[in-house]
This record gives C-alpha cells, sequence and structure tokens, in this order.
C-alpha cells in the first residue's frame, strides 16, 4: 500500500500546465493557497502508486481586471466572474513507487511520466512528510553500517539526513559557502563519522591549522625551521628531487629572460645525469629502462649547483698561446656553449637554497637522501589502520607555515604523489585492489585559481594536477573535496567535475551564479535562498543525495579552530593576557612550536 493517501479536501489544486519538469497549478480556494509555501513538497498522482514529487518554487495571487459584459443591465451584479487568479509553479524531482518489482517504497530521481491536465497536487504534510522522510533515509543508508549522516532537513526536522558515502565521493564534492557559514564544521563532521570505519583514508590540505583539534586524526605539518635540527615525527620534508622538471622550472627559471631556454635544456641535462648517476649508485639498474627526467630518484642539491656552475665556467685549452698583447704567452680558451649564460640562473637558485623558509624542500634531513625515502613518505601519505584512538587513515597536513610563493607547487606536489601512487597500484583481476582516497582542498580558491585570473608559472603546475585528478581520479580511486568561500575563484573545470554540491550562504551574486552553473536548470530555484540560509544550514544537490533540498548541518564533536573572534564581547571583557612578546619571538624564529 503507498505511504500516500489524501481526500479531495487536502488537494492543493489542479495541473493546468506540463512542461518538461516545471508544473504549473491552478488554485481556486484561497484558502488552501495558504497551503502553499515556497520550498514544501507536493505529490502528484501519475499511474496506479506511482507518485510525482515536487518543490514548490513560486505562489502567486492576481488580482483580475473585471470588465463591463455586453447585454448585462445597468447595475446588474457580476459576483459570479473570478477577481483574482491564485497559482503555484513546481520543479519535479522525482518519482515515487510503492512497488518496483520485488521492492517496496522506492524513491527514484528520475521522472518516468508526466502528469495529466486536471490532476489534483496534495502538499506533504505531517505524517506524509514524515513516512517520506523515512524512505529518504532508509533509501540513503542502504546496506551501509556506518551510513553518512549530515544533519536533519529543514522540512521535517524529526528526519535525519542521510547522504550516500560511495556517490559523495566517487563523484567529487564542493563545499562551498562565505565566510563563518560553517564550512569547517561540515568538514571536521564528515571526517569524525569517517574516523569510525577502520580504513578510512583522507588527507586534508589544512591551510590555517583549523584541523589541528581533531583528535582522532594523524597530524602532519610541513617542516618549518624549527625542524631542521630535531626533525619531529609529525614534520613533513617534500625533498627538491621530488619535483618534476615543469615544475623545478617553474621554481627557478624566469622565461621572460632571454637565455631562458639555455637554463632550461641545462637544467634538464643536468637532472638526467645526476639521476642516472644516482639509480647506478643504488644499485637499481632495472629503473634505467623506463627512466625519464620526472623519475624520482634522490639526488644532492650541492651536485646540481656544481654541475651546472660547470657548464656556466667551461673553458677549453686550444692548446694554442697568445702571441702578443697583454695576454701574450697565456694559453686561448675556447668558451662552452653555456658560458656566463647561467649566471643569473645559478644566484637564483643558491639564494632560495640557502633561504631556511625553503627547508622543507631544499635541507632535508640526511634520512631523505636514501632510495626508502619515498616509500616511507608515500606510507604517512596513504596508509591506514587504527592506532589505539586514533585513525591513521585520517591526516591532517598543516600547511600554514609554508611561504606564500610556492605553496601552489608544495600543495600540488602532495596531491600528485598520492595520484601517481595510486595511477601505479596494480589492480586487481575486478579492478578494485586500490584503496581509495579522498584529498579535502581547504581554502581551495588559494591554490586552484580560475582560469578568468592571472595564472602564474607556480599556480599553473598546480592546477595541472588538480585538474588531472578531477578528470580521472575516479577511475584510480582518488576524490576531490573542493572546500571555498570564494567559488567564483575556483577553476570550473574542477567544479564542473563535481557531481555533488554542498552551498551554504554566499552572500556574493558572483558567486551564487557559478554554483547555479552547476546544477540543472530545474534545480536553479532552489538556490535562490542561498544569501538567507542560516550559519550551518546548507543546500545540499547532486548524486548522494536523493532529494535536492535544505539541511541543518551536524555540529560535529571536536570543533576546528575556525570561530570568528568576538570582536566586542573580547573589547568588553578580555579572556586573558596576550603575551605579545612571544609573538615577536615567533615571528623571528619563523615558527609557532
Amino acid at each position: 500500500m503507498a505511504i500516500f493517501e489524501f481526500t479531495q479536501e487536502q488537494s492543493l489544486g489542479e495541473v493546468r500546465s506540463v512542461e518538461t519538469s516545471k508544473i504549473v497549478v491552478r488554485v481556486t480556494d484561497a484558502q488552501r493557497l495558504q497551503k502553499a509555501r515556497v520550498g514544501k513538497l507536493v505529490a502528484i498522482q501519475s499511474l496506479g502508486d506511482e507518485w510525482l514529487l515536487g518543490i514548490i518554487e513560486r505562489v502567486w495571487r492576481h488580482a483580475i481586471e473585471v470588465q463591463a459584459v455586453e447585454g448585462l443591465p445597468d447595475g446588474e451584479p457580476t459576483t459570479d466572474l473570478p477577481v483574482e487568479e491564485n497559482g503555484v509553479t513546481i520543479s519535479l524531482v522525482g518519482t515515487y513507487r510503492a512497488r518496483d518489482g520485488l521492492r517496496r517504497d522506492v524513491f527514484s530521481r528520475a521522472i518516468f511520466s508526466l502528469p495529466e491536465i486536471n490532476r489534483p497536487v496534495f502538499p506533504l504534510d505531517e505524517k506524509a512528510l514524515e513516512a517520506f522522510m523515512g524512505i529518504l533515509s532508509a533509501s540513503t543508508i542502504g546496506q551501509s553500517k556506518v551510513p553518512l549522516r549530515i544533519g536533519r532537513y529543514t522540512l521535517d526536522e524529526s528526519a535525519i539526513a542521510y547522504v550516500d558515502g560511495n556517490k559523495l565521493f566517487q563523484r567529487h564534492l564542493a563545499l562551498l559557502g562565505s565566510t563563518g557559514s560553517g564550512k569547517s564544521f561540515a568538514v571536521a563532521s564528515v571526517l569524525e563519522q569517517a574516523a569510525r570505519l577502520p580504513h578510512a583514508n583522507a588527507i586534508v590540505l589544512d591551510l590555517h591549522g583549523e584541523y589541528s583539534t581533531m583528535k582522532f586524526a594523524r597530524h602532519f605539518r610541513i617542516a618549518g625551521i624549527g625542524d631542521l635540527k630535531a626533525p619531529s615525527e609529525q614534520s613533513l620534508f617534500l625533498p627538491f628531487w621530488l619535483l618534476t622538471y615543469e615544475e623545478m622550472q617553474s621554481l627557478f627559471i624566469d622565461r621572460s629572460g632571454d637565455n631562458a631556454p639555455n637554463q632550461a635544456l641545462a637544467l634538464m641535462e643536468t637532472v638526467i645525469d645526476l639521476k642516472r648517476n644516482a639509480i647506478c649508485g643504488f644499485a637499481k639498474p632495472d629503473l634505467l629502462e623506463g627512466f625519464t627526467v620526472d623519475t624520482p630518484v634522490p639526488f644532492k642539491l650541492e651536485d646540481l649547483v656544481d654541475s651546472l656552475n660547470a657548464k656556466n665556467e667551461d673553458e677549453t685549452d686550444t692548446g694554442e698561446v697568445y702571441a702578443s698583447g697583454a695576454r701574450k704567452g697565456q694559453p686561448k680558451m675556447e668558451r662552452g656553449p653555456l658560458y656566463g649564460k647561467l649566471s643569473r640562473f645559478l644566484i637564483r637558485m643558491r639564494t632560495k637554497f640557502a633561504d631556511r623558509r625553503y627547508a622543507f624542500m631544499y635541507q632535508p634531513p640526511e634520512d631523505y637522501q636514501k632510495y626508502e625515502a619515498l616509500h616511507l613518505l608515500a606510507e604517512k601519505l596513504l596508509g591506514s589502520g587504527m592506532d589505539g584512538e586514533i585513525n591513521t587513515g585520517i591526516k591532517i597536513i598543516d600547511f600554514s607555515e609554508v611561504p606564500s610563493d610556492v605553496l601552489p607547487v608544495v600543495v600540488g606536489l602532495v596531491a600528485r604523489l598520492v595520484y601517481q601512487i595510486q595511477f601505479w597500484s596494480r589492480p586487481g583481476v575486478a579492478g578494485d585492489d586500490r584503496h581509495p582516497v579522498v584529498i579535502i582542498c581547504d581554502e581551495a580558491h588559494l591554490y586552484l585559481p580560475s582560469k578568468q585570473t592571472e595564472v602564474g608559472p607556480l599556480e599553473r603546475r598546480a592546477l595541472e594536477n588538480f585538474e588531472r585528478i578531477a578528470k580521472e581520479g575516479r577511475k584510480y580511486g582518488v576524490s576531490l573535496m573542493v572546500v571555498s568561500q570564494r567559488p567564483s575563484d575556483v577553476s570550473t573545470t574542477i567544479l564542473s567535475q563535481c557531481g555533488n554540491v554542498i552551498s551554504l550562504r554566499l552572500a556574493s551574486k558572483l558567486d551564487q551564479t557559478v554554483v547555479r552553473q552547476l546544477l540543472p536548470e530545474s534545480l536553479e530555484s532552489l538556490l535562490e535562498v542561498l544569501p538567507t540560509l542560516d550559519v550551518g544550514e546548507a543546500v545540499v544537490v547532486g548524486d548522494a543525495v536523493l532529494l535536492p533540498t535544505r539541511i541543518k548541518l551536524d555540529k560535529p564533536v571536536n570543533l576546528p579552530k575556525s570561530a570568528t573572534i568576538p570582536f566586542w564581547q573580547r573589547w568588553e571583557e578580555p579572556k586573558a593576557g596576550v603575551d605579545i612578546t612571544g609573538a615577536v619571538e615567533n615571528m623571528r624564529k619563523q615558527s609557532r612550536t
């Protein structure tokens, strides 16, 4: 038996116009019009136990100008003529079937048939709404033992809102919202639930140290100056030899200079020679068969500088001497093709190599020069399991001490390593041997810029890595969760690949326009509420949810360090004195630890 049982008195009105996904309903009774509210669910019986579900997106009442009717005596009343027109516009969102084969109570987002003219339309209230929300929850949970709960439906706060954890990450996710709307809370809530899964695998790119309070996760940070003398277990070094040739170029070569082609050629030749020598030194001759300039093999920066310097000062004795002049009797020297053309290039490299802010890349410990260094780094990035109450599969990497000028390359390097390791994993017969991982890109607009903005070589390298993951990562078990307060500044290529969108409050019209472009036209009206959403309230749309709707997101137990500081309250009643001296010393040491 169907969950919907309505009487004619409960009808809102009758269908008067039918389009592909839009229905216009005529409401003849003004009292019934009061039941219609924007965002409310309605049901229209289609065939037998099949019902169409829709969301009210517009309610109107128009007065009709009554004109004189010819043939009636002067003063004759015209009370039988309508004086107003009432109506409702509905956007169809799916179909409910009491029975679908052997299954019962099935909701699908597909529209199998459209309603006939004059069909009654019923608003979902009380028991009908509660029953339908229960079906949504049960359908989303499926066979999962640990369902992914994100909050409660705004339509019915007694109904828990779940999402399909598989589809949420298989199709990529965009979590968008203005500052203070609740993005960090949403991320923390998802991480808390993922931590209950013994083999969860997620990497959080934490740009501001907001998620350092997540006690259930494993924490790393990109090594700072304070880690040079005594590196901790939490510090991560990303040695220079991990970079690809293109990434090396973007760091050191000024493409506007006249000697840029010579510098690029010299860098390639030198890196190839150093890596080939390193492979031989590690006694790994089998690597030479597939060896390229991008093969990640440890080599020393000192050797790179010395080799480039030798090319810059390359002179060959011709065997002849000067017969006259100030250099009489001195040997004649023939200069090499790169003589003097790498001077500025070398100065630029030496300056960066000596800068302690970049120590995580240019001054790694000796252990990072060993052949096994990449294995250990990969284990940190992709390992999973439980260590007591800590889920080692939830990795939070703090990038807050990374200089902003190299941030895109560093973030892109981590993402590229994860993707390449997954890519080169050996799939089983069914192709499911890869252990899937999700990369949570916090503050994505800082390193995944839109092509409409000016993109430098550093940003371009990071963008290429993430765009490849967005396009192809699903095949190799790599998913993206893009978190940003400015979707208009994020790469449209990456956002367009996100099959799920959780949008919290967005005040900017430009940002709202970007989100609308991610959704089908039939759901655009749902996003008109974006500027008016409450803190922690979101519009959730995509493959992971059966019903696109507003949801009040759950508050996490472990609160991130993202709460906005209450200025006026702190000025009125300061909690504690501020250690300004300590802050100044931390600034001088370039370390908060």
